[in-house]
């Protein structure tokens, strides 16, 4: 008995804690949502107070200044673009190196485990001359082709270590009833790698959706500005339109959130099957 309550006990108080730390968490979104519907004066006088007015204003100048369906087209191609080519080009790395472990294989995959921890800002300066010299700027393409490079590693880690837990077997029947190396691939270990993929998705879309130095670097033609390139319109030498800046940021986050929630429950499944593999 006393055993039980001290369980319920327990778990009431993990469950406090938890509330606690969300509540936490959900102080900036209180922030940037009440502030989005302000008025500049009131914003600058109390930035923590429930708004007097509502000015809904805000959202349709922050949409027509950004050209916010514009942004979100070239946002929405460079993530989904990227996004598909690093799902399947890393995935079929990885499955290469995990079945042919050819000291080539593990070289160059230690190389790629290596360039997870190179800082993107030492390679801006050559980035930017080789991008130049491709004829790549201000070029969607040439943004996803560099997305490519800088998240292939991070994909091909996590669909290694997922691989190592496909058994082999299931390959070799499919060989022996005539399966091709590429229907293999196709027809049975790609299907098996759906939870991986979600969460190299996730995690992508997190990453590229919200990056703005990237962007930045390759994209000048303030046609094919991302959103937040286009928020950062706002904020000048000597000015920043905070009453404008927030609801571009509320428009340009509630697409991300949604896409969030609606895949959350694949990101501890698809981590765990690709960490405890092998």
């Amino acid at each position: 008995m006393e055993t039980s309550k001290r369980y319920r006990f327990g778990t009431w108080a993990t469950e406090m804690v938890m509330i606690l730390v969300a509540l936490l968490f959900l102080v900036p979104f209180y922030f940037l949502f009440v502030n989005s519907v302000k008025s500049f004066g009131d914003l600058l006088t109390d930035s923590a107070a429930w708004p007097q007015t509502f000015v809904w204003s805000n959202y349709a100048r922050a949409w027509s200044i950004t050209r916010f369906p514009e942004a979100l087209w070239n946002s929405l191609v460079v993530t989904v673009v990227s996004n598909l080519l690093l799902v399947l080009i890393s995935s079929m790395a990885a499955y290469r190196m995990v079945r042919r472990p050819t000291r080539y294989n593990r070289v160059l995959f230690s190389l790629f485990v290596a360039a997870m921890v190179i800082p993107f800002q030492s390679v801006m300066i050559p980035l930017v001359k080789v991008v130049s010299t491709l004829d790549l700027m201000n070029s969607i393409s040439g943004l996803v082709i560099c997305y490519l490079g800088f998240g292939a590693p991070m994909s091909i880690f996590l669909f290694h270590g997922f691989v190592k837990g496909v058994p082999v077997e299931v390959e070799e029947a499919a060989t022996v009833d005539g399966c091709t190396p590429y229907g293999v691939f196709f027809r049975i270990v790609y299907p098996l790698m759906l939870p991986m993929m979600v969460t190299v998705i996730i995690l992508n879309t997190l990453w590229i959706w919200n990056d703005y130095l990237l962007p930045s670097l390759v994209l000048q033609k303030a046609e094919l500005r991302t959103i937040p390139i286009a928020t950062y319109a706002f904020f000048g030498q000597y000015t920043k339109q905070w009453d404008l800046a927030l609801p571009a940021l509320v428009l340009g986050i509630l697409p991300v959130i949604v896409f969030f929630l609606a895949m959350q429950k694949y990101i501890i499944q698809g981590i765990m099957a690709g960490s405890v593999k092998g």
